[in-house]
């Protein structure tokens, strides 16, 4: 079985730590897997003044989320929850109304930070807001990962055995998710 997953980056930042997961995660991604990444750099600030006349960029981003078997988020953390970049993201994703981008959507949500307690906090605020979407958000295994000097190369290589082991399991996990989202969605 083949599976495309999109993922979206929660910063913009040309040294994003997050970035450097994607890329990782990417290295990972079990056999049959694609990560393609969906941008949201281009997306101007969301304004309901837009819903009559949606921009293309706006357009091309909610079909990339369409065309996708699941998303992944990874998201960083500030000031205790997620940048505002995401939030506007999302916001593009649940417009028009009764349009939303992420309804019966699998998602998984990970971040990691240099702090301890990786990205626990934004994570909670994004899966809040995933839950009012109706996204089909993967509860466990969370990916909360503490991101140190040297753990991800250049070239997106863990160089940590705990952490690749982790990561690739956490990624089948999301694959065995998606799998069970969808068996169920045809259920209904």
């Amino acid at each position: 079985m083949t599976r495309t997953i999109g993922y979206i980056v929660g910063s913009i930042s040309s040294t994003s730590i997050n970035r450097s997961l994607a890329t990782a995660l990417e290295k990972l991604a079990p056999e049959g897997t694609t990560l393609v990444e969906i941008p949201i750099k281009d997306l101007g600030f969301y304004s309901p003044d837009q819903d009559a006349d949606y921009p293309q960029v706006a357009r091309d981003f909610k079909q990339a989320i369409a065309d996708v078997d699941g998303v992944l988020i990874i998201t960083p953390e500030y000031s205790r929850s997620i940048p505002g970049v995401l939030k506007n993201a999302l916001d593009w994703s649940a417009r028009p109304w009764g349009q939303g981008s992420f309804n019966e959507k699998p998602v998984a949500v990970i971040g990691g930070s240099i702090g301890g307690v990786g990205t626990a906090a934004a994570q909670q605020h994004l899966r809040a807001i995933l839950g009012h979407y109706n996204a089909l958000t993967m509860g466990q295994p969370e990916g909360f990962i503490h991101i140190t000097p040297g753990l991800i190369t250049e070239d997106g290589d863990v160089t940590n055995a705990g952490t690749a082991e982790f990561l690739t399991a956490w990624l089948e996990a999301f694959n065995l998710h998606i799998s069970r989202s969808h068996a169920a969605l045809q259920l209904v």
